[in-house]
């Protein structure tokens, strides 16, 4: 095994004012022999910054698209030039905390493997995190998908946001990509598909991911039609042969789930388009949407009238871990 086993991805997309950190932080870990940053048509001075971060070791590496692909099709041309076997990936505007990638490498048994992400407020920088006890543990398929289903009144906090380290062998034995056609949640479906092919998915609470938590990052925006194409991709699962009963039942919830976020949405759409008429014939000509649109709007009607919520803490982790 090579002494730097790891390429750390970074699709980047107008990160000019967070790349720098973010590569910098990748850099600095001793077992990452390939950083490739993917400029997906950025109009700012991304490519620029990027040039102005490399440390001269040679291991940095960029693509430039001219057109905008998305963080899947980005992903997916890392993987191609990448010959590392263990992949990472990093969003630009996240950082890593120093000694991730010695704890995660530390064993071996597994295909996929992710610790805790901290949440860090835009700003506030990287923090010290505590020492939480590893309690590894592997992730059923059921458990997964069951996680990505989001609650009203919590803060966000899905498994799909996890960053595993992967190997690469098992992608390529599995035929394993990012789905292009995604710009929301490629991340879940290409972990869920990985699960259903097989792939030891271990978790560890230990922290050793920071996710900046910005109110204009892509993360936090999408289009109406990306939430139908997250709904679809449920119903492609559904497809996959093998799954068990407690999947199929986990996946048929989340499909509903995220089917009824763009029914609403849609409807909020017409509504801004066309005004309270043509909102009113668009609910008249979709009957089987009027459930979803009715509770989503009684919903956010509730969320109003509720006291306001504390203010967001500094920091906060994905996982409940135990400090050692």
């Amino acid at each position: 095994m090579t002494e730097r086993p790891i390429c750390v991805v970074i699709a980047a997309r107008n990160a000019a004012g967070t790349i720098a950190a973010a590569i910098a932080s990748a850099l600095r870990e001793p077992e990452v022999g390939e950083v490739v940053v993917v400029d997906d048509a950025s109009t700012d001075g991304t490519s620029e910054v990027v040039s102005q971060a490399d440390d001269g070791s040679g291991r940095l590496s960029v693509i430039r698209f001219d057109q905008n692909r998305g963080p899947a099709g980005a992903r997916n041309a890392a993987f191609a030039r990448s010959r590392s076997p263990f992949l990472s990936m990093l969003d630009a505007d996240d950082f890593f905390i120093g000694g991730r990638f010695g704890r995660l490498l530390a064993a071996r048994d597994w295909d996929f493997v992710a610790d805790n992400i901290a949440f860090v407020a835009d700003g506030a920088g990287e923090p010290q995190v505590p020492a939480f006890r590893p309690n590894p543990r592997f992730l059923g398929l059921a458990e997964f998908v069951a996680g990505n289903i989001s609650k009203r009144g919590r803060q966000r906090g899905e498994l799909g946001f996890l960053k595993p380290v992967i190997r690469r062998e098992f992608l390529d034995a599995a035929g394993l990509r990012y789905d292009e056609r995604l710009r929301l949640g490629e991340d879940y479906e290409f972990y869920v598909r990985a699960l259903a092919a097989g792939a030891r998915f271990k978790l560890v609470d230990t922290c050793g991911y920071g996710a900046t938590v910005r109110a204009d990052s892509l993360s936090g925006r999408h289009r109406t039609e990306d939430l139908k194409r997250l709904a679809d991709a449920d119903l492609s699962l559904l497809a996959l042969p093998g799954l068990a009963a407690d999947a199929t039942r986990q996946l048929r919830s989340h499909e509903r789930h995220v089917r009824d976020k763009y029914r609403l949405r849609r409807f909020l759409d017409v509504k801004a388009g066309r005004g309270l008429r043509g909102a009113a014939a668009y609910g008249l000509r979709h009957p089987g949407d009027l459930p979803a649109i009715a509770s989503g709007i009684a919903r956010d009607k509730l969320d109003g009238l509720r006291e306001p919520q504390s203010p967001v803490r500094t920091v906060r982790y994905l996982l409940e871990g135990e400090p050692a």
